[in-house]
């Protein structure tokens, strides 16, 4: 997986995203910067476990995560290799997991490139009462020619050294510091997010959207020329857009489809994320284990 791919996936990889998604690369990186402040001067994470509420609810506005709701984006990621299609099937679970003491609720993400199975990801978050949505993990397992080879890119806040992040302010601002959005240095998992811009117009196949929020993302151990992802927000819908701004693979995908899933349909979904949470137990053992089993709570 690319680390464009990887992002997206969680929803941010991709919603982060990351609707959002890191491999490690194989390019010299930069020196890690001191811990406290990884995405530069003002960017401390600052996590409290009080701050979130006993029942993960997310309505925040740009990141809003309501049970049941599946979310589809597409387009092309250009590399060395060439162009491939691109999928990615972000659905909001009825599931929730309890990580790092916090209650989180589940994502799950189908990544397909060229029409195959490449990644299916379980992504956790929680918002805080002052209305931040926080990322605390991922579990991405990775198939190659339809065939599962690991999940060698799991983290989880609280293990390991990784920390959640923050996924989406509550209140974002052009002119502000950056933030992190998860670090998890085992994994060399480390992205950084910036306002970009505001109230922009933007159309994408479900639509035409205003006062869309644009946030600049990029990993600092990476050398410059890795590039930069531009992830477009509509207010009450998500992530509606992806862009790429140099780096030698691009990526650039749309919102195509945005449905409420019927009770039969939710239920075959909480029904598989809970078997690829319970399957985390043999795949990941020195990490995923060590945490509570997903639950269903919606």
């Amino acid at each position: 997986m690319t680390l464009l791919a990887r992002r997206l996936t969680a929803y941010g990889s991709a919603l982060l995203l990351a609707f959002g998604s890191l491999t490690v690369v194989s390019a010299p990186t930069a020196a890690a910067p001191a811990a406290e402040e990884l995405c530069g001067e003002g960017s401390a994470i600052n996590f409290d476990r009080s701050a979130f509420p006993e029942y993960p609810r997310i309505d925040n506005k740009w990141f809003p995560l309501k049970p049941g709701m599946q979310f589809t984006t597409v387009g092309t990621v250009t590399s060395a290799d060439g162009v491939q299609a691109h999928k990615v099937v972000h659905t909001v679970t009825g599931l929730t997991k309890v990580i790092d003491g916090v209650t989180t609720r589940v994502m799950w993400d189908r990544d397909y490139s060229d029409g195959e199975l490449v990644e299916s990801e379980l992504a956790f978050f929680a918002q805080t009462r002052a209305g931040d949505v926080w990322l605390f993990g991922e579990y991405p397992e990775e198939y190659e020619n339809g065939e599962f080879v690991g999940a060698p890119s799991t983290f989880i806040s609280g293990l390991a050294k990784a920390q959640a992040g923050i996924a989406m302010q509550a209140k974002p601002e052009t002119g502000t510091a950056s933030y992190v959005q998860a670090y998890a240095p085992k994994v060399d998992f480390l992205d950084c997010g910036t306002v970009f811009k505001t109230n922009q117009e933007v159309c994408v196949p479900t639509g035409c959207y205003d006062d869309v929020l644009v946030i600049d993302e990029y990993n600092p151990l990476e050398p410059p020329e890795a590039g930069h992802q531009r992830k477009f927000y509509s207010p009450g819908t998500g992530l509606i857009k992806v862009t790429a701004v140099g780096g030698e693979d691009q990526e650039f995908m749309d919102l195509v489809k945005v449905r409420k899933l019927n009770a039969e349909k939710f239920a075959a979904v909480n029904a598989q994320a809970l078997e690829l949470d319970e399957r985390g137990y043999e795949v990941s053992r020195s990490v995923y284990a060590k945490t509570p089993r997903a639950e269903l709570n919606y």
